[in-house]
């Protein structure tokens, strides 16, 4: 949980910074999507790379590497900004992306295994501490942003506790693989065989789909709500991410109690219920015209994004033997939703406008709410239906 939490300060780094970081480096809306896909390219990578990392280095060492990446690459950010270097800060996303994509793997299954050991619904909590650290990363923006501390401040100083935490965190960890069913023998070829097959599981695919949805809906709301707050609607930069801080505490609490809800409800139920609170969210932020509306629409867009993406890890780990392979297929899909989705509503941003181009999340989540079948446990030794 202490992982995920250090995942969360991570996402939400960089976010409720982004109007600074647009000035202090002079660069326009459709530039800022573009840099933002370097944490797509790196993301993806490093979903690629997590199995074989899982391997070789198991969880324990896996998961410190990857804290120790982002840390760096954070360090590096901050001095990029300071040197209004745009190519360096192309760089330190990457290298951020890297990290996160392999963190988020290995912290997935690890915590699927707690999931099925403890034989109840427990996924939905830990990523409730991965939205309580995005809370705590998105408050520390709003405080410095009304302290006026600059954005390389910021990140160097994050990046120094991430490391710390991380180093501490590591004996905790448990320092096996995870992996299930797999051959001693088996080559890396026929692991990467296996991995591979796994796109072609309809399935996994559909759960996918899923996480496309609310992902993109996510990835949306950690880059550019608080513009569309600053920028559309009127408010200050401070107020701005200030709604964002409601944004990440809303999806946190989904997630801290809908663990129970899960266990009643079944996943389907869960997600059709939540993407369609998402689709009533959206629209309010978009065509809000006072402060309360918007903010009732915030508040709806994080329950909406809050519960696809830990039942989606859950029901991908359940799904067939290697959940680390299993777990990387359906977490690539929804990476590319949450890291690429934004560079895309930017560019449309630069055309439509920014509350126009949300509509696109909005279609998406009509998607996810469409294909929720996907997630429906074929058994349940806890009780549960679906």
């Amino acid at each position: 949980m202490a992982a995920f939490g250090l995942g969360g300060i991570t996402v939400a780094a960089w976010g409720p910074r982004l109007p600074a970081v647009k000035a202090e480096l002079g660069i326009g809306i459709a530039t800022i999507g573009l840099l933002l896909a370097g944490v797509t390219v790196g993301a993806i990578a490093g979903l690629v790379a997590s199995a074989p990392i899982l391997h070789r280095l198991g969880s324990r060492g896996g998961v410190t590497a990857s804290l120790l990446v982002i840390a760096a690459a954070m360090a590096v950010m901050g001095v990029a900004i300071t040197l209004r270097s745009v190519p360096l800060v192309s760089v330190a996303f990457l290298f951020i992306g890297l990290g996160i994509g392999i963190l988020d793997v290995l912290i997935n299954v690890e915590g699927s295994a707690i999931e099925r050991a403890a034989g109840r619904t427990l996924m939905p909590l830990m990523h409730g501490t991965w939205s309580i650290g995005a809370a705590v990363g998105s408050g520390i923006g709003a405080a410095c942003a009304a302290l006026g501390v600059t954005p390389s401040v910021q990140f160097i100083g994050e990046a120094v506790i991430i490391g710390a935490v991380g180093l501490v965190l590591a004996p905790a960890i448990p320092s096996g693989d995870r992996t299930r069913d797999a051959l001693p023998t088996e080559t890396r070829l026929a692991k990467v065989r296996q991995w591979l097959r796994g796109w072609t599981d309809w399935r996994l695919l559909l759960i996918g789909v899923v996480l496309l949805g609310v992902e993109l809906g996510e990835g949306s709301a950690n880059n550019w709500l608080t513009l569309a707050v600053r920028n559309d609607h009127g408010q200050t930069a401070a107020i701005a991410a200030l709604f964002f801080t409601a944004f990440a505490t809303g999806e946190a609490l989904a997630r801290i109690f809908g663990g129970p809800v899960v266990d009643r409800l079944g996943r389907v139920h869960t997600i059709r219920y939540t993407t369609a609170l998402g689709v009533l969210g959206v629209v309010l932020f978009i065509l809000g015209a006072n402060f309360w509306t918007v903010l009732v629409g915030v508040l709806f867009w994080a329950v909406g994004v809050s519960m696809g993406f830990p039942l989606g890890m859950s029901a991908a780990a359940e799904s067939g033997p290697n959940p680390a392979e299993r777990v990387s297929v359906v977490a690539s899909i929804g990476y590319f939703a949450n890291l690429a989705g934004p560079p895309a509503i930017g560019l449309l941003a630069g055309a439509a406008g920014l509350l126009n181009a949300l509509w696109l999340v909005v279609a998406l989540f009509v998607v996810a709410f469409a294909v929720a079948g996907s997630l429906r446990q074929p058994a349940a030794p806890s009780g549960v239906t679906e």
